[in-house]
């Protein structure tokens, strides 16, 4: 499921799951095994997360989310599949190198919030963003209604999280949710070239600096919290459930 390639300072991890890297906790085990695999690297400054399909991650299973609604335990076995992406998030926002997500199609609800994790994102113009479960009766549950917060303000996290808004790469430059915003055929070259100038730079500096900057605006574990407890709770509903059916409805 993962291509990982050691480019000395850089890590490049290529998620490899087809068709488009849906979040299960199979890829959620296989990611936290290597990121331990790179725990050794000592001249690690960036790791560099990719896409080799077409989306860079279309969020959580459906198979996975269908069978949660399908069982009467179905809420208690969501809210633990979610605690699964939250440690995953969670490990990589500390990890003390940089992190660059390089997002060239897709990246929706657990998708996005894994780009969030990241401390970089750089997208492509025609990449598609955004945290749309209210669509479905359910919330943005592994740190997006956190992450996007803290980083681009209520209004904007309003916009995208309550106006069910997904927004091209450019549109989400302009926002805050990317950094960057470039052609598609340019995205692999310009997000390699973004990577090597970052590790060229000093890696005690650099860790450093995110030390000092996530002192800003530090997530609360009740915000967290509060995403377990509201995805628990949405699941059991009929609300929740006519309309993942209805969405699941045409690819079953």
């Amino acid at each position: 499921m993962f291509k990982v390639e050691d480019r000395g300072a850089v890590a490049r991890i290529t998620m490899q799951r087809a068709p488009v890297n849906a979040l299960s906790t199979e890829f959620i085990a296989g990611f936290m095994q290597v990121l331990d695999s790179l725990a050794a690297k000592k001249d690690l400054t960036v790791l560099h997360l990719r896409s080799d399909q077409k989306a860079f991650c279309a969020g959580a299973d459906l198979t996975q989310v269908a069978s949660c609604f399908a069982t009467d335990n179905g809420a208690d076995v969501m809210r633990q599949n979610i605690v699964g992406f939250h440690a995953l998030f969670d490990r990589i926002e500390a990890l003390p190198c940089v992190t660059l997500a390089e997002i060239g199609g897709s990246a929706l609800g657990g998708g996005f919030e894994l780009a969030l994790a990241c401390d970089l994102r750089m997208a492509a113009t025609s990449a598609k963003l955004g945290l749309p479960e209210a669509k479905l009766g359910l919330i943005p549950g592994a740190g997006g209604t956190q992450r996007l917060t803290r980083l681009c303000g209520p209004g904007i996290a309003a916009r995208i999280i309550l106006g069910c808004d997904v927004v091209d790469g450019t549109t989400a430059c302009q926002l805050g949710m990317v950094q960057w915003a470039v052609a598609p055929g340019d995205l692999a070259q310009e997000a390699e070239k973004l990577a090597q100038r970052i590790a060229d730079q000093s890696a005690p500096a650099l860790q450093v600096a995110k030390r000092c900057m996530a002192q800003v605006g530090k997530l609360a574990p009740a915000g967290f919290e509060a995403e377990l407890d509201g995805i628990h709770s949405l699941v059991t509903t009929v609300e929740a459930q006519t309309r993942v059916k209805a969405f699941l409805a045409p690819r079953n």
